[in-house]
């Protein structure tokens, strides 16, 4: 029985790029003393070739590299420490590193990350730059996102909510008590959970025959002062709405900053919908109606499918959605006044 082909050596690679083995090494493992037009040439045979070199052995205790977008935001806080508490359980370290405002990794960061050799990167609401991706790939350290920024490559699998049916369920609990005037800040246009929780509002106001009104859909980046800033915008007009569904949990606050501010109560003057039930949602005053996002889940989904991908890579996955549900408090109530 013929064996199977094994991957290049390295020299291999150093004879195709007219380099030198250890010029080779270096690139391989994301060492400096390369210039960067050798380093370029290097990584082009890389990554045409389908198969892992034998010299980039696995450190053996195993990580795990996580970059954050807003790494500090309650969001993503509580996002790393359920990957971390997965990572834990699964017996790999963890690494963490922020994007910078675009959403990308900072220079030098795949460097880095090859110098380390994990065994798989995480992303949270982060994207990569194409070179950046094939870099990871050649050297078969698997990537998952969570809630990507953007789309991602075909053969990037990503993790996120029911984030239709969250979007849905948001509205629909706001028509059931009454509301007609329901206002929306949406997250940004290229983000596929901001895309599908607004394509979930305008689904439950068009079952229930409410025209969307233009002005009540207000865009925001999911930072608590889009919250405000558009809070204001929404409920300093003349026919504001009776509701808001603020879609994350740090865009309602932002709202209830905005209601205080003009003297509107809520829920008595205005109910508001939160998303993602931060443990921030249950502490607001009054505590948040939100949408239940389970993001330990999305965690440990995004530790395991790195693991599978791993001793798996043919496995095959591009999306995986974990159910959302309505967590009903006090901010929300029927509306002193309907508007038709």
């Amino acid at each position: 029985m013929p064996s199977k082909p094994r991957g290049p050596r390295l020299a291999d690679i150093a004879k195709l790029a007219n380099v030198s083995e250890s010029t080779v090494s270096k690139v391989l493992n994301g060492r400096t003393g390369v210039s960067a037009g050798t380093r370029a040439r290097v990584e082009a045979y890389l990554q045409d070739t389908p198969h892992q070199p034998r010299a980039t052995k696995r450190p053996t205790a195993p990580l795990l590299d996580v970059l954050c977008y807003e790494i500090d935001s309650p969001f993503g806080s509580e996002v790393v420490a359920h990957i971390e508490q997965a990572a834990r359980q699964d017996g790999l370290g963890m690494v963490l590193t922020g994007s910078n405002a675009d959403n990308l990794p900072h220079p030098g960061w795949v460097g880095d990350v090859l110098s380390r050799q994990p065994v798989g990167v995480v992303l949270i609401a982060c994207r990569l730059l194409e070179a950046d991706r094939k870099m990871l790939r050649s050297r078969n350290i698997q990537i998952v996102v969570i809630d990507p920024a953007g789309t991602p490559a075909p053969d990037i699998p990503s993790i996120g909510s029911a984030d239709w049916n969250g979007g849905y369920l948001a509205t629909r609990h706001l028509i059931d008590l009454g509301h007609r005037r329901i206002g929306i800040i949406t997250g940004p246009p290229d983000m596929m959970a901001s895309t599908a929780r607004f394509s979930g509002f305008r689904a439950a106001l068009d079952r229930a025959g409410i025209a969307i009104e233009p002005e009540l859909v207000r865009p925001g980046q999911f930072h608590h002062a889009d919250g405000l800033a558009e809070g204001l915008a929404l409920l300093s007009r003349p026919d504001r709405p009776t509701a808001i569904f603020a879609s994350s949990d740090l865009y309602a606050l932002g709202v209830y900053e905005a209601a205080r501010t003009l003297g509107i109560g809520i829920p008595d003057e205005l109910s508001v919908v939160g998303y993602d039930d931060l443990r921030i949602a249950q502490w607001a005053g009054p505590p948040l109606t939100t949408v239940h996002v389970p993001l330990a889940g999305m965690a440990q989904h995004a530790v395991h499918l790195i693991r599978r991908l791993g001793g798996e890579p043919e496995l095959a996955f591009t999306r995986i959605d974990i159910d959302t549900s309505l967590v009903v408090r006090s901010s929300t109530t029927v509306p002193t006044k309907v508007s038709n």
